[in-house]
């Protein structure tokens, strides 16, 4: 019986607490006894520990656990609550409420298995990771009826409760599951539910219906639908639900079920297209892959799990389930809620079609950015799935349409482009299906016959997420939270304020909700100012708007928020912090602007809208409402705008569209009365029975649990009926209640005053008694105590009863053992007498006695037989009613196992499931820990390092970095100036070669404009000008002759070209008559030739390839170059930190000897001690020495690693080289071709002296291009003029350095003077120091002036050494000066290194004032212990300042050598700068040398054009054969003239090979130049390792020399105890030498004023020659900015030049195929004039396209006007906003500075509180020399030597003075230099406008250039025009088109208008189609 007992799970357990266990009073008296409380522990979150021992702040504690003692600060322990709170249902009623104590109380629930747990409000679940049987039928009876404090926490209570709360006080209620993914949600809103399906089902109570309890079967069979749609495997969560949802289930008045509705949240849709590892997708794609059939598969098109690309890992199976029987279930679920086989198939349809969008591929084409699509096997079976036309599809990704003002304009798509908008559309599809789904869902769960009287709503939503990086779902998370945990607290309060008011308390109502409402502010605020949504969405208005931008406003919006942070450091990933409740959360606003408008593509929203499919088009039908591509590219700001316009408020941004959801949504919650269940995850090992503490605690922080926990700690959480108080605590009060009847009440406030409690702590209602958090541990404390008490008494009363007791049962033993001992005496008598023995044999034969005793034998037996005849009748009764009992608990236990057995095959099915996720979870936990263990260990090293550094060292350190960086700044502006200067000069160079070309090409174009005003015999004159022209660039070619060895054999391949061009110019004649047969065979040459072209073609993309891979390299090494610079500067800051710990070694050593001398003759253990001390020197040094070693080593890493990576430079040099022979290899077989082109070109020349005709008639047009080629003139004449103002400005500057120059060297004179002056001041100083020492040694040894003269003289010394340091700093800074005058002739090096040494200086001023302060301290310590020995004493004092003082001179001189070495290393610094700059100016070379390879490149293809186009003259040739022999004439001088035009070309070829090598030279120049920068530092390195190993050497020197000085002066102090007396004597001297001193003093201070005012005069001259500088970098910058526009311009010239090229080329095409028709057709003139007909028409639709398009271009002007007015709107409100911005600015640092003025006088009010006291300790004292007799005369010399110390007191103002002057000087010149950067920015805005000017010089050039082509273009086409006009009249043929003829058009080609006929209109018509045409293909 007990094992089937023991074998069947009791739910009970899994529900009631033992509370046996918990009112142990065991526990409770181990309570009492240790003051058991919690400190913090990191393994368990809180551990229990008893108090041992308190220490101020901190307490010493023993662990409980294991015994160890530990010691914990105060703050860190939270009170244990008593054992009778243990496991507690509500942890409300907790009277110590505090974390740990609420952890601690969910972790035994939790262990017991207990997961439900209530807290205030709150239902608290942890999920058990295991199936429990606590969801049962029988339990759903067990609670309904019940109310929610009558039974045990559970999901059905909080159920129950909102359900009876709905029908007795008709008022709608909501239940709020929140938590973590894997926490519980979806699987605690199943089981309410279930609960409602079951308490609330319709068929139980109705007969109306048909089918019995369908409603409720549909709401449960909702849940799988939803699940395999929205819900996928994630790391935490096999089931993880990926939306949110509130499902509303209506109620009739009656209570049951009438109708339900669901809305969802969010969806995670990007889950449909990535996912993360060891994640899947939506359920539903798994099921439809695993379960669908044959038939289903074919007609879905589905393939298996590898083959889609959206399916990130393939197949994962869950643990458990199968994908194959769950797609049953879901297909059964939707037959259930009713839905037909045609919407079934329509939504898998959809399903595979998001998989299918996946799978489309996409390829960059050759030559463009352009997306294609090369297979469309994949978009036919998507088209097919979706009802849409697969080439309207291709066009729609490809290239989409998109609207231009009001035309549409197709845009190409690059691949990155069109995989984001396939994406976009699988995501949009899957969304909207899920939407559709919802909709189906509600609609067949809507039940419009039954009215609804009120609702439950259940909301299933995630909570609150704080990860690393939190994106824009987190926002909306979190702010969605934030509402929830606003009504939380709303509500809360309200339920506490009206239990406060029905017990009658007093009480001021907080509304706890306004806490949360400055948060919610931010995100949510509208306007004033605008917070996070409202500002994205106005972000995403704007064309150009970025997420930086949109970051960058919210910063300037909401910056100074309390809720809002900026990131701590710059190198933060996140771009902003908001301050939550549950804590601080970091956003990274990547891609924010696109999920918030979620863009698409709209043409293929368009296609899906009109698709033949029904259901893609009824789920595509809002097509008008979303955004499409174009607008989020932003094209144009006017299409932008358009867009919006004519949407009038359709487009609706994610943010919004949640928002009023989210609205929506708190207004229903509010008109509820909410419930709210937390759901809680234990672990994520997915383990049962573990719960992970730190965990379990940022859930309750982030759920609210533990912030309502601390709303109720402001009020009275604890509460406690009347009868219970008294009955449990009336012990404490005995004697309070008088005996008899009294109310509850009564007795409680009797009770109360009895126990003397603060009024605050407690209020008595009507029927319960309220206690603050807390009081009741005391009153239990109390108790427990008072019951020990009692106990004590009556264990003391109850063993002085067993003790008594005891006693008397000993007396009683002794009375028997005397009755015993008289009976044993008198039987030794009797025995041997001889009548005894008769009478003992004789007696038992006697039977009358014996019948007695049989009698009363049997009268005993029957008696006994009585008794056990009763007993055993007692006994059967007693076991028959037992046999009753055990038959019926047989009975029940059999009922029982059966359930059991049930149970226990589901958990064995649980817990196969649960096995794998637990083992998943292990790992991942086993990580976290570790990751844990690290960070703390990290955190702990970091605490104890923030320990060590001190506060005052910080702030140093702080500024030397600031100062330092400032010097890096400058230096780096130096260098970048150094080399624009060398720029400038190379510049100006290449500026003068560029004008001589000018000026060449100025005679070309006067020989052009010749050419064409001159007739036949003018041209012979230009032929003869071209040869001159060839001439001079020859010359200029045997000039670079040096730089261009490697291209003579190239230069004399093109010299036998052109031998070979002249012969074969004379046979031109003769092979004219052999054209005709060698037609065919140039065909065939022409079809190779176009092989050959692709190949070249090819080998350029190639050579592309090549040249990226060779940047790619550059920047591989720029990247290395950073990081060594960065070892560069790690090396500076470790040798900056040895420098420090030197000078801290040296203040350790002084004052280690000083001490050391103090204690020199006072015992033999001060002796050891200085032994000891002197060892730790000798370990210093060991220690410096080391250091040093590790410098070294570390100096030696980074040579080798400058060494490597210029090797690696070197290498790629030489892969450049190779790079740039293949080059030349490409060049000659290019040139090559050329050559045999150029056979071709000498036949086609003769077609263009047809066009000599024309030329006379074009007289007029080339007057006017003279006109504008004259302007053209005059331009270059200017900037000629501008060269030659450069060149004398130049000569300017130059004269300039040198006065500057001459000005320095007068500097250094006067320098060195002041060196001499400052000399003699230090020597007067020391003189007058070492007299002060000796009067002090005479004042001091006077008895009767021991107290006030004392002080005084040490006040005095102070001041004086105050005084050296300010006077060596002055020398310092002197010295400084001098050095920046030398060094600021060239360059501005020297301020740089004046400002560090004035640092460094300050630095060691404020080290000596601590050194000093520390001394002063001793002194006084020393002072109060030494006063009886005190003659003894001055002298030891007096020799020890002498050797202070000497000390001092050599720690100066220390000082000098270290600011000597710090020195060369800012100019070994200096040098590595240098060396970096130029690398830099290198590195921009070889980019410059790889745009010349472009251009090279592009030259290349022009020729390729040129060859094309010479083919196609050489067809025309051929075509024209019949009339070449009557113009043979005409064809010489056209022959001419394409030779000159060859010519030109061949000269702008070698100027571009020129150009080539011009830049090899420079490669060559970069590498000689790395080789010989590479050498100078390893020479450098050698140089600085020598100067270090002598610096050290002289270090241990001086340490030797500092010691044998030391030694010295303990000798001179015993010969100085000798020489007292005589100092007595010498007193008086030695004042009159110090009035000496004084007056000497005085003048060296005229002095230094006198130096002060000629370094301010040094200071103009400087800035002078500073500004004279500046001038010359603007001049050299204008320079340079001109060369780069003059550059540009060639390239332009090119360009246009090509474009020409190509249109002249299509022009002769439509010629070529004009003449063809015209040669085929010799009897068809009809054919001829149709063409003609069709041609004008042709012309005439193409001047209507004109038109429009000039229509088009007028209202795109209007609105770009429009736009620009609007901007211009938007930059003056942006101004104000701006100065209101500077205005609040000025008036917070006005603030700061009277904060700072206020902490000033605080800080004066204490000094003048320190001085007080002071005064008063003095007068003391002077009251104690007064009460001595002997002191009255000391008193007037006392007085005398005031005197004296108020006079050094002024003269030491007079210093200070000095020294604020010097420092005013010191700020003077920052503004000085601020200033001057300001005018470098003013020179460099006048540059820029001057480029301004340069570049529109340039536009009207290329306008003259273009018009210049134009009109070659017509003489071109005009002269065909003539030759075909004469070909026709010579063949004799009638021209019927002369009346059209005469009829003229006008076109405008690029701002010159030609009149031209009909037929030339014909010709250009092309000309202007093509361009036309070129953007729509």
């Amino acid at each position: 019986m007990m094992a089937q007992r023991t074998g069947q799970e009791d739910p009970e357990r899994y529900l009631f607490v033992d509370r046996a266990v918990i009112y142990n009073p065991a526990t409770q008296a181990d309570w009492t006894a240790k003051k058991l409380v919690w400190i913090p522990s990191e393994r368990h979150g809180f551990e229990g520990a008893s108090i041992k021992e308190e220490r101020d702040d901190e307490v010493l504690v023993e662990l409980a656990e294991n015994g160890k003692k530990a010691v914990v600060n105060k703050d860190d322990i939270q009170k244990m609550n008593p054992p009778k709170f243990s496991k507690v249902e509500d942890m409300a009623e907790l009277t110590c409420l505090n974390e740990a104590s609420v952890l601690h109380n969910l972790k035994d629930r939790y262990y017991s298995g207990l997961i439900y747990t209530y807290s205030g409000l709150f239902c608290v679940v942890i999920n058990p990771y295991k199936n429990l049987p606590i969801y049962s039928e029988n339990i759903i009876e067990m609670y309904r009826g019940k109310k929610r404090h009558e039974m045990p926490p559970h999901i059905y209570a909080i159920s129950e409760s909102a359900y009876r709360c709905m029908l007795q006080d008709r008022e709608d209620q909501s239940i709020l599951c929140t938590g973590e993914s894997g926490a519980g949600k979806t699987e605690n809103t199943k089981k309410v539910i279930q609960y409602l399906a079951h308490v609330a089902s319709s068929h139980k109570g109705r007969k109306d219906h048909n089918i019995p309890g369908e409603l409720e079967r549909q709401l449960l069979q909702a849940n799988p639908i939803l699940e395999s749609f929205g819900n996928a495997k994630t790391v935490k969560n096999d089931n993880s639900s990926r939306f949110g949802k509130f499902i509303r289930i209506n109620f009739d008045v009656t209570g049951y079920i009438v109708g339900a509705n669901i809305e969802t949240y969010l969806l995670e849709k990007s889950r449909a297209v990535r996912q993360a590892k060891d994640e899947r997708t939506f359920h539903i794609f798994y099921q439809l892959l695993a379960g669908a059939g044959e038939h289903l598969k074919a007609d879905l098109l589905l393939e298996g799990f590898n083959s889609y690309r959206f399916l990130s890992n393939g197949y994962i199976p869950i643990p458990g389930q199968q994908d194959k029987d769950n797609f049953q279930e879901t297909m059964e679920a939707m037959h259930i809620m009713g839905f037909s086989h045609d919407e079934i198939l329509a939504m898998l349809k959809v399903v595979s079609s998001v998989l299918q969008f996946g799978n489309i591929s996409f390829k960059k084409e050759r030559n463009t950015d352009q997306a294609s699509m090369p297979e469309n096997t994949v978009a036919q079976k998507l088209c097919h799935l979706l009802g849409m036309n697969v080439m309207e599809f291709t066009r729609a990704i490809l290239t989409p349409r998109i609207k231009v003002g009001r035309d549409y304009v197709q845009k190409a798509q690059t691949k990155e482009q069109a995989d984001f908008a396939v994406e976009a559309l699988a995501k949009a599809t899957y969304e909207r299906l899920f939407r559709w789904l919802v909709h189906r869902i509600n609609k067949a769960l809507d039940r419009t016959k039954r009215q609804g009287a009120s609702f439950i709503g259940i909301l299933d939503i995630a909570g609150f997420e704080i990860f690393e990086l939190n994106s824009f779902e987190q926002l909306c998370i979190n702010y969605t939270n934030e509402k929830l945990q606003q009504l939380f607290n709303h509500t809360m309060f309200i339920l506490e304020q009206e239990e406060y008011q029905r017990e009658g308390i007093e009480w001021n109502f907080i509304d706890f909700g306004l806490d949360l409402q400055p948060c919610i502010d931010l995100i949510e605020r509208p306007a004033n100012p605008p917070g996070v949504l409202a500002l994205l969405d106005e972000e995403c208005w704007f064309p150009k708007a970025t997420d930086k931008t949109f970051v960058e406003k919210l910063v300037q919006e909401q910056g100074t928020h309390s809720k809002f942070q900026k990131p701590r450091q710059l190198k933060d990933k996140a771009d902003f912090c908001i301050i939550h409740y549950a804590g601080r959360v970091d956003y990274k606003a990547d891609e924010w602007l696109m999920k918030n408008m979620d863009p698409l593509n709209d043409n293929v929203a368009t296609l899906l809208h009109q698709s033949s499919d029904k259901f893609i088009a009824e789920l595509w039908k809002d097509v008008d409402r979303i955004v499409g591509l174009d607008q989020v590219t932003g094209m144009t700001e006017t299409a932008f705008g358009s867009a919006y316009k004519t949407k009038k408020g359709m487009f609706r941004t994610v943010g919004q569209l949640y928002k009023e959801s989210l609205t929506k949504l708190m207004a229903t919650l509010r008109n509820t009365n909410p419930n709210f269940v937390r759901c809680i995850i234990p672990n994520h090992e997915k383990r049962a029975g573990k719960l992970d503490p730190h965990l379990v605690l940022d859930q309750l922080r982030c759920n609210g649990v533990l912030e309502g926990i601390r709303i109720c700690r402001q009020g009275f959480p604890n509460r406690i009926v009347f009868q219970e108080f008294r009955q449990r605590y009336e012990i404490l009060t005995p004697n309070a209640i008088p005996k008899g009847f009294m109310d509850g009440k009564q007795a409680c406030e009797r009770m109360i005053r009895a126990l003397e409690l603060d009024p605050n702590l407690y209020r008595i209602g009507q029927s319960k008694i309220f206690f603050r958090a807390g009081v009741l541990a005391h009153l239990e404390e109390e108790r427990d105590l008072k019951i020990t008490d009692i106990i004590i008494f009556f264990q003391a009363v109850c063993r002085g009863y067993l003790a008594r007791k005891a006693f008397a049962k000993k007396q009683q033993q002794l009375s028997a053992l005397k009755v015993l001992q008289r009976n044993c005496a008198a039987y030794l008598k009797l025995r041997h007498w001889q009548w005894w023995r008769v009478f003992t044999k004789v007696k038992p034969l006697l039977q009358v006695t014996r019948q007695e005793e049989e009698l009363q034998a049997k009268d005993e037996e029957l008696v006994k037989v009585r008794e056990k005849q009763w007993k055993v009748e007692a006994e059967l009764e007693e076991m028959e009613r037992k046999h009753q009992q055990l038959l019926e608990e047989k009975n029940i236990l059999a009922e029982q196992l059966q359930a059991e057995t049930e149970l226990f095959a589901e958990a064995e099915e649980m817990r196969a499931r649960l096995a794998a996720k637990k083992q998943e979870l292990e790992e991942i936990l086993h990580d976290l820990e570790s990751r844990v263990e690290e960070e703390e260990e990290r955190n702990q090293v970091l605490q104890n390092e923030k320990k060590k550094m001190q506060g005052h060292i910080q702030d140093l350190e702080e500024q030397l970095d600031e100062e330092e960086g400032a010097r890096q700044k400058l230096q780096l502006e130096k260098v970048t100036a150094e080399a624009k200067i060398k720029k400038m000069e190379e510049e100006i160079l290449l500026l003068e070669d560029q004008n001589s070309k000018f000026l060449k090409e100025k005679k070309l174009m006067e020989d052009r404009i010749a050419e064409c005003t001159s007739q036949l015999a003018e041209e012979e004159e230009k032929a003869k000008n071209l040869a001159k022209l060839k001439n001079k660039q020859e010359m200029m070619i045997t000039d670079l002759e040096e730089r261009l060895k490697k291209e003579e054999k190239t230069r004399q391949e093109l010299e036998k070209a052109k031998r070979k061009l002249d012969g074969e110019t004379t046979d031109l004649q003769d092979q004219i008559a052999e054209l005709q047969a060698q037609i065919e065979e140039l065909k065939i040459q022409l079809a190779k030739k176009e092989e050959e072209l692709q190949a070249a073609l090819a080998r350029g993309d190639d050579e592309a390839v090549q040249k990226n891979n060779a940047l790619k390299l550059i920047r591989e090494l720029q990247a290395q170059i950073s990081e060594l610079q960065e070892d560069l500067e790690s090396e500076k800051a470790s040798r900056n930190k040895a420098d420090k710990q030197k000078r801290d070694l040296s203040e350790e050593l002084e004052a280690l000897k000083t001490e050391l001398e103090d204690t020199l003759d006072t015992t033999a253990a001060q002796q050891e001690l200085r032994t000891k001390r002197e060892q730790e020197v000798a370990e210093l040094k060991k220690a410096l020495e080391e250091e040093t070693k590790n410098h070294e080593a570390q100096i030696q890493d980074i040579r080798q690693r400058h060494a490597t990576a210029l090797e690696e430079l070197s290498e790629q040099l030489e892969q450049a080289k190779r790079f740039k022979a293949n080059l030349e290899k490409n060049r000659q077989c290019l040139e090559t071709d050329n050559k045999e082109l150029a056979c071709e070109v000498k036949v086609l020349q003769q077609v263009r002296s047809e066009s000599e005709h024309k030329r006379k008639k074009l007289d007029g047009l080339v007057q006017e291009l003279q006109t504008k080629v004259a302007e053209g003139e005059r331009l270059r004449a200017e900037l000629a003029e501008k060269g030659n103002k450069l060149q004398n400005e130049l000569d300017n500057v130059s004269s300039l350095l040198e006065e500057a120059e001459k000005k320095g060297i007068k500097f250094a004179k006067d320098a060195a003077s002041l060196e001499s002056q400052l000399q003699d001041t230090q020597e007067l100083l020391q003189e007058e120091t070492r007299q002060k020492l000796s009067l002090s040694s005479r004042i001091r040894q006077l008895e009767e002036e021991k107290n006030n003269l004392q002080e005084q003289q040490e006040e005095e010394e102070e001041a004086q050494k105050s005084l050296e340091k300010q006077v060596t700093a002055l020398q310092s800074q002197l010295a400084d000066a001098k050095k920046k005058v030398d060094d600021d002739l060239g360059t501005i090096e020297g301020l740089e290194e004046s400002k560090k040494k004035l640092l460094k200086d300050m630095e060691i001023l404020s080290q000596r004032l601590e050194e000093k302060a520390m001394a002063y301290d001793k002194l006084e310590k020393t002072k109060n212990r030494l006063q009886q020995e005190l003659d003894d004493l001055m002298v030891d004092l007096d020799h020890q300042r002498q050797i202070v003082s000497n000390l001092e001179k050599k720690q100066k001189k220390f000082d000098q050598m270290l600011a000597e070495e710090k020195n060369i290393s800012a100019r070994y610094a200096e040098e590595r700068d240098r060396a970096e700059a130029e690398a830099r100016e290198k590195e921009t070379k070889a980019l410059s040398l790889a745009r010349a390879l472009e251009e090279a490149l592009e030259a290349k293809e022009e020729f390729e054009r040129q060859n094309k186009q010479f083919r196609t003259d050489m067809e025309d040739l051929m075509s024209s054969k019949d009339d070449v022999g009557k113009n043979v004439h005409e064809l010489e001088k056209s022959k001419r003239t394409l030779e000159q035009q060859v010519e030109e070309m061949r000269t702008q070829l070698e100027e571009l090979e020129d150009e080539l090598q011009a830049t090899e030279d420079a490669k060559l120049r970069l590498e000689v130049n790395m080789q010989a920068l590479k050498a100078q530092c390893e020479r450098d390195l050698q140089a600085r390792e020598e100067q270090n190993e002598e610096k050290k050497r002289l270090l241990v020197k001086q340490v030797r020399e500092l010691e044998a000085e030391l030694e010295d002066e303990r000798k001179q102090r015993a010969l100085a105890v000798a020489s007292k007396k005589k100092m007595e004597a010498d007193l008086k001297d030695l004042e009159a030498q110090i009035e000496a001193a004084n007056k000497a003093r005085d003048e060296a201070i005229k002095q230094l004023r006198k130096l002060q005012a000629q370094m301010k005069d040094y200071q103009r001259e400087l800035e002078e020659a500073r500004a004279s500088r500046d001038e010359i970098f603007a001049q050299s910058k204008e320079n340079e900015k001109k060369l780069k526009s003059l550059e540009a311009e060639i390239l332009q010239l090119q360009e246009e030049l090509a474009a020409s090229e190509r249109a002249r080329r299509h022009a002769e095409q439509e010629r070529d195929e004009l003449a063809d028709e015209i040669a085929s057709s010799a009897s068809g003139k009809s054919a001829l004039l149709d063409e003609k007909r069709r041609l004008e028409t042709r012309i005439a639709q193409l001047e209507e396209e004109l038109e429009e398009e000039q229509s088009n271009l007028e209202l795109l002007n209007d609105r770009f006007r429009k736009t620009t007015l609007q901007v211009d709107t938007l930059n003056s409100e942006l101004a104000a906003e701006r100065s209101a911005a500077q205005k609040s600015e000025n008036a917070r640092q006005q603030l700061e500075r009277h904060n700072k003025e206020l902490k000033a006088k605080l800080q004066e009010l204490e000094g003048s509180a320190k001085s007080k006291f002071k005064a008063t300790i003095s007068a003391l004292e002077a009251k104690i020399g007064q009460l001595e007799e002997q002191l009255e005369q000391e008193a007037k010399e006392r007085a005398a030597a005031n005197k004296l110390v108020r006079r050094t007191e002024k003269k030491l103002k007079e210093v200070f003075m000095q020294v604020e002057d010097e420092r005013r000087h010191a700020d003077q010149y920052k503004e000085q230099m601020e200033k001057a950067n300001a005018r470098m920015k003013q020179l460099k805005r006048q540059l820029e406008e001057a480029e301004e000017e340069a570049t529109r010089a340039n536009a009207s050039r290329r306008k003259l250039q273009r018009e210049l082509d134009d009109a070659t273009e017509a003489s071109e086409g005009l002269s065909r025009e003539v030759s075909s006009l004469r070909n026709r009249l010579r063949r004799g043929g009638p021209i019927t088109f002369s009346s059209s003829r005469s009829g003229r058009r006008q076109l405008h080609i690029e701002g010159a208008s030609l009149e031209l006929s009909d037929d030339d209109a014909e010709s250009k018509g092309s000309d202007i189609n093509e361009p036309q045409a070129a953007p729509t293909e």
